[in-house]
C-alpha cells in the first residue's frame, strides 16, 4: 500500500476533500496536515473519513498532524519568514517519518513547509514523494505567492482555470474541482 500526505487549508478544505473524494483505498495510511489553529478543517476531516469508512465498508487509517500556521493574518512579512522557518522545522519529522509516495497540498503558505519537508526527503534519497500543488479555484489570472514559490519545485501544479494554464506552461489545467 501507498501513504499519502495532504495539506489543507481552512477555506480550501471544500477543494482537497472534494480531490481525495477521487483518491482510492490504496493511498493509505493518509496523513492530513492542518494548521494547529484550524478547528473547522479538523472537524471536516473527520466527517469525511467516518463517510468514507461507512461507504467503503471498512476501517481506512488516517491520522491528523497539526503545526503552526506559515503566516497569521496582518503578520508582518518578516517575521513571516521566521514563522514558516519553524513550520518547516516542524514539518521535516511529520515528512521524514510518514514517507509519503504523494504529497498532495492546495492552499495558502502553510503547505510550502510541507513541500519543502517533502523536497528534503527526496534530496537525502530516503524517499521519492510526488508533490502536487493543486492551485485554488479563486486564482484566475495570476498565481498565489505560494504557486510562485513552489512552481518549479513541485512535480505537477495542477490550476482550475485555462487562462492560468495558458499563462503558465508548466501547470495542467485539471477543471473546477467546487
Amino acid at each position: 500500500m501507498s501513504s499519502a500526505l495532504f495539506r489543507k487549508i481552512g477555506g480550501h478544505t471544500k477543494e482537497m476533500l472534494s480531490l481525495l473524494s477521487g483518491v482510492g483505498p490504496h493511498y493509505c495510511p493518509r496523513y492530513y496536515v492542518i494548521a494547529n489553529t484550524d478547528t473547522m478543517s479538523q472537524k471536516k476531516v473527520e466527517q469525511f473519513e467516518k463517510q468514507r469508512t461507512t461507504r467503503e465498508k471498512n476501517e481506512l487509517e488516517y491520522s491528523m498532524v497539526l503545526i503552526p500556521r506559515s503566516r497569521e493574518v496582518a503578520q508582518s512579512w518578516w517575521s513571516t519568514i521566521l514563522s514558516t522557518m519553524y513550520a518547516l522545522l516542524l514539518s521535516i519529522p511529520v515528512v521524514f517519518k510518514s514517507n509519503p509516495d504523494l504529497i498532495l497540498c492546495n492552499g495558502p503558505g502553510t503547505c510550502v513547509p510541507i513541500c519543502l519537508a517533502g523536497l528534503l526527503l527526496k534530496v537525502v534519497r530516503v524517499g521519492k514523494p510526488k508533490i502536487v500543488y493543486v492551485e485554488s479555484i479563486c486564482r484566475v489570472d495570476t498565481l498565489s505567492l505560494s504557486a510562485w514559490i513552489l512552481y518549479y519545485l513541485v512535480d505537477q501544479m495542477l490550476v482550475q482555470w485555462p487562462t492560468l494554464q495558458a499563462k503558465y506552461p508548466r501547470t495542467h489545467y485539471i477543471g473546477k474541482l467546487v
